[in-house]
């Protein structure tokens, strides 16, 4: 199985220079490729495989020759970028769009090198770079394929160490199985009647935000006071950003704990987002972040996570005689008794106790 530990990492100047050269050689190289590609099927009606890409490098070296000052193996990545995104725009054109040039603005910082790392106590090494030093949060296990190098918009550099064979303990089985609804409000209400408060990390910090983004638009643009500005407004985005993820990880780790089936609803998160009301809200609360993390959590320690169809009515059915009661399409209406069994309902708790039967149906007849 595979793994990816991410850390923060504190390179020193020359190592700085070569990070900023190996990204926008992995940039240049990139866009280079892609033109080629796109000017090959303009004549030839064809394009050139993967496989062509690469050994297009060594020509491109001796076209450009700064590109040998960087790790090769980071460039070879861009190429196979390239291609992925290729294949992908013509195995589904309905979820992914055709490859575009990336900007040396707007394009993220970063690059991926294969070879030629390693990991000892707080340092880690990579090709060209040499030893730097890192925040080692926790050990590394398995054998390290890869290793990926990005700079955010606080200033922050990272690695993100891909690993394989790596042995991921089991959790003991509990034999429970839990319903879950995601909403607004509560982040999340289970089948046993818990809510989970969305902590809406984003509207407390928007007043600081809102004052950041001011005093970058005050500034002269690309003098250095907005620039401190502009880090001060990314380091504001972060830490909104952290305290997102550091509560779904949580919270997600606690139900992977704690139960052997999670039953949850497949939002259509997309479309949920065109509420011109509700779009801002949705989006504060990551749901595809948190599904995403029960996903592979799930996959990891042997559990089972059961997405119920997103076209299911869980808060119009009644859990305990299934009446549908379609006045409940309101979503003003918190709370309703139900007219065929009389059983008062609170909303949330309700469509977690559906979404627990349904998942449990569909266990059933799979198996």
């Amino acid at each position: 199985m595979e793994k990816a530990y991410k850390f923060r990492i504190y390179p020193n100047p020359f190592q700085k220079e070569l990070m900023a050269k190996t990204s926008g050689c992995t940039r240049f190289v990139y866009n280079q490729i892609l033109a080629l590609r796109m000017d090959e099927y303009k004549t030839k009606s064809k394009s050139f495989s993967g496989y062509d890409c690469i050994k297009m490098l060594p020509d491109l070296k001796k076209q450009y020759p700064w590109l040998t000052e960087v790790d090769s193996t980071a460039l070879q990545s861009a190429v196979q970028n390239v291609d992925t995104a290729y294949k992908n725009f013509f195995r589904d054109r309905k979820k992914f769009s055709f490859p575009k040039f990336k900007s040396k603005r707007k394009a993220k910082k970063s690059f991926k090198s294969k070879m030629n790392i390693s990991v000892k106590e707080d340092l880690v090494k990579l090709p060209k770079l040499g030893w730097i030093k890192a925040k080692m949060t926790k050990g590394i296990q398995g054998r390290i394929l890869s290793a990926t190098v990005s700079l955010a918009g606080s200033g922050k550099y990272y690695v993100s160490l891909c690993c394989t064979d790596v042995d991921i303990g089991q959790l003991e089985s509990t034999g429970a199985a839990i319903g879950i609804d995601l909403g607004i409000k509560d982040f999340a209400t289970t089948s046993g009647g818990v809510k989970y408060a969305n902590p809406k990390w984003l509207n407390k910090s928007e007043k600081k935000l809102i004052r950041c983004q001011r005093r970058v638009s005050r500034k002269t643009k690309d003098s250095r006071n907005r620039e401190k500005a502009r880090l001060k407004l990314a380091r504001q985005h972060e830490k909104v950003s952290n305290q997102r993820k550091d509560f779904l990880h949580k919270l997600s780790n606690f139900l992977v704990r704690n139960y052997d089936v999670i039953c949850i609803e497949d939002l259509d998160i997309k479309g949920m987002l065109k509420n011109y009301h509700l779009s801002k809200a949705i989006a504060n609360c990551s749901f595809g972040e948190f599904v995403r993390q029960l996903s592979y959590k799930a996959e990891w320690y042997g559990k089972q996570l059961i997405k119920v169809g997103r076209f299911f009515a869980c808060s119009q059915k009644c859990c305990v005689c299934g009446f549908r009661n379609l006045a409940v399409k309101d979503l003003k209406i918190r709370e309703w008794t139900c007219p065929n069994c009389g059983r008062h309902h609170d909303r949330d708790i309700n469509a977690a106790k559906n979404i627990l039967n349904e998942g449990l149906r569909l266990l059933s007849s799979a198996a």
